[in-house]
């Protein structure tokens, strides 16, 4: 049976003991600079997306197009073998209505957010995005989605060059 520990060895400090002075710190921020590619499959998914294609891989052993596109297939542990040109249309997988931004501040008028079955890619295989020209009321999983894509010269290779996803008018 172990004792417990009454008091640690060193000295105690208290919020007094910074204030007074009593302590010295000092404030360092390092001149760090840093690099990062997005690698070969990303980098071809957004110079697509500047120019208002979506684009997947295939994987030919377990037959599955992967939206975003990956260079090796995360379910049979191998390269991917094809670029394939999937669709701007889709349809919701899941979807969300948060009352709260990305900065979690309460907002009144929700941004509805959706992960989009991509037409063309593998079923189960999507994108999480805005919705938007939509009724909050009428999203249901299941629902017919195309991208609204900004003007091409205001494209900048960014998954936000889709402005959002619509419902798709039937009939």
């Amino acid at each position: 049976m172990s004792e417990k520990i009454k008091h640690y060895p060193g000295t105690e400090l208290e919020s007094a003991d910074f204030k007074s002075k009593k302590i010295i710190t000092i404030n360092w921020r390092p001149n760090a600079k840093y690099a990062w590619t997005a690698g070969i499959g990303l980098s071809r998914y957004l110079e697509e997306l500047q120019n208002g294609r979506l684009i997947g891989r295939r994987c030919n052993l377990c037959k599955r197009v992967l939206v975003p596109p990956r260079m090796f297939c995360e379910q049979c542990f191998r390269p991917t073998d094809d670029w394939v040109y999937v669709k701007d249309t889709g349809k919701i997988n899941t979807f969300s209505i948060p009352y709260i931004d990305a900065d979690v501040n309460r907002i009144t008028t929700p941004t509805p957010v959706a992960v989009i079955e991509i037409d063309g890619a593998s079923p189960g295989i999507g994108i999480l995005h805005r919705l938007g020209n939509v009724d909050i009321k009428q999203i249901k999983v299941g629902m017919r989605v195309r991208a609204v894509w900004k003007a091409p010269k205001d494209r900048e290779g960014s998954v936000n060059d889709i402005l959002y996803w619509e419902p798709i008018k039937e009939g």
